[in-house]
């Protein structure tokens, strides 16, 4: 059997996935979380892909709309290295950080080598279309569209039109960057309307493939401190990792106070 097929075939098989709050994340190496990808790609099965992060953790204590689109997601992969680090004390090791826009680029070149098609949403203008640009001409990315819409978490009267050109694209893989929580919980309302298309939350990809934001470097990310240098970066971010994730210590304990069958599930299919 073709190694790519048993690699499939092996993420397939078993899906272990813990808990932390109310979110679950698949434990999967990032090879294996590339596989499964495409799989749910190549088996036109439609769904998305969604990549929490503490604060992902912490919004979705009081975001209902954000944790069920969570709840619905088909595969929930680990980005952030501090969920890596707690997963130990919760009893289920993660195998390693799989950042969004890390899987981006090798996510693209399976693209390319199989044909897919590709759409990227979401943005500032004009950066969805630098980034395209950069996709097709290093990787040979067959790109089927991009948008760069002002999208609100509440519906609004232009969405039918950029749910319409999306659908009319047809595309095998929908990159969305409309950052957290908004992209979540819009992907989670557009996905029955877009089967069998694969729809990924990429956050701030465009904008790193584009050159127009600055990559942490990756010694940074493995020391865990990749908010100060976004931070650096990005001032508005201040807010968020400042006031905000600081409530994840409770949410932590709390976790690590439910029974292991509570915090570990295994969803082999």
């Amino acid at each position: 059997m073709d190694s790519a097929v048993l690699e499939i075939v092996s993420t397939t098989a078993r899906r272990l996935r813990l808990r932390v709050g109310q979110l679950w994340i698949d434990c999967l190496t990032f090879n294996e979380a590339l596989a499964e990808i495409e799989r749910l790609v190549e088996a036109r099965d439609g769904g998305f892909v969604f990549t929490p992060n503490v604060d992902h953790v912490v919004m979705a204590e009081t975001n209902r709309q954000f944790r069920e689109a969570y709840q619905a997601a088909g595969l929930s992969l680990v980005d952030g290295q501090p969920l890596v680090w707690v997963s130990r004390l919760l009893g289920m090791p993660l195998p390693e950080r799989i950042a969004g826009s890390d899987l981006v680029v090798p996510l693209m070149q399976r693209a390319a080598r199989h044909n897919w098609k590709v759409y990227l949403l979401g943005a500032a203008p004009g950066v969805a279309d630098f980034a395209a640009t950069q996709l097709k001409t290093q990787y040979g990315v067959q790109i089927a569209g991009v948008q760069a819409p002002t999208i609100s978490i509440v519906p609004e009267q232009d969405e039918p039109t950029v749910l319409a050109r999306l659908r009319a694209a047809q595309p095998d893989l929908a990159l969305i960057a409309l950052g957290s929580p908004k992209q979540e919980i819009w992907i989670h309302h557009i996905a029955k309307a877009i089967h069998p298309t694969v729809a990924i939350g990429v956050g701030a990809s465009f904008d790193f493939i584009a050159g127009r934001v600055r990559r942490c470097p990756r010694w940074i990310a493995a020391a865990g401190l990749e908010w100060v240098f976004r931070m650096t970066q990005q001032p508005r971010l201040i807010r968020r990792y400042l006031l905000r994730d600081p409530k994840f210590v409770p949410i932590l304990v709390r976790t690590m106070m439910l029974p292991r069958a509570e915090r570990v599930t295994n969803t082999s299919r």
